[in-house]
């Protein structure tokens, strides 16, 4: 029966590692308790400040999470990818989302009723570790913008942007070929004109190759100083 059930909602969403965790009960409470929705490139799946309901899997896609920090601005957060989980931490007493959430390509997303989520977390301790673990590296990017904004300079948040949009975890992801120029400066925290003049300074530099929207990085321990240094 386990296994079927299991297969069932397979059929639905592409079962994460974690879900492994959960028996034929768990499952079950979720598969009953879950939405799901395609997004198109472009449509937002989340505004910040709206009742959060849900907690939202990513079946298959790419998602841009961000901050709304004035009319027509914002600085964005963290990219989301297959597998990952959005506004995990309403599980925890938020009513509202933190961010706002927009889809970068067409994406398949699972909406789970996060009083369902927090009754499986509070039944499975494995099962909250290992959805907890992969939330760290969310807060991790949050203390780099904390300090991209506090000291860095421009050249230097550019570069800890790009970092961080060239990293392993989104090797397969063609990251590049989904970002404006205008979200690669606001994940820097600077300008659109900044960026662009930076992006230019850095292939000049033979840091980075500039091929259309792509940016192919050449030089990554050289990008990891000058991030470093500010």
């Amino acid at each position: 029966m386990e296994k079927h059930i299991k297969e069932s909602y397979l059929q639905n969403a592409v079962l994460s590692e974690c879900f492994h965790l959960l028996n034929e009960k768990e499952l079950e409470l979720i598969n009953t308790k879950k939405t799901q929705l395609l997004y198109e490139k472009g449509e937002t799946l989340f505004k910040q400040g709206a009742f959060a309901p849900y907690i939202l899997y990513i079946i298959e896609g790419l998602v841009k999470v961000f901050l709304q920090t004035g009319p027509k601005r914002h600085i964005n957060v963290n990219l989301a990818k297959t597998g990952d989980f959005l506004a995990y931490s309403s599980v925890f007493g938020n009513e509202y989302y933190n961010f706002s959430a927009m889809a970068l390509k067409d994406s398949r997303i699972c909406m789970i009723d996060k009083e369902a989520l927090k009754q499986v977390l509070l039944q499975n301790p494995a099962f909250a570790m290992q959805l907890t673990s992969r939330n760290q590296r969310i807060e991790n990017q949050l203390l780099e913008i904390i300090k991209n904004l506090s000291y860095k300079q421009m050249r230097g948040k550019l570069a800890s942007a790009l970092c961080y949009l060239s990293s392993p975890e989104f090797l397969y992801e063609k990251i590049f070929e989904n970002l404006t120029r205008q979200d690669i400066a606001d994940f820097a925290g600077i300008t659109q004109e900044s960026a662009v003049k930076f992006l230019k300074e850095f292939e000049r530099e033979s840091l980075i190759q500039l091929i259309g929207k792509d940016i192919i990085i050449s030089e990554r321990e050289k990008l990891q100083i000058i991030s470093k240094t500010g």
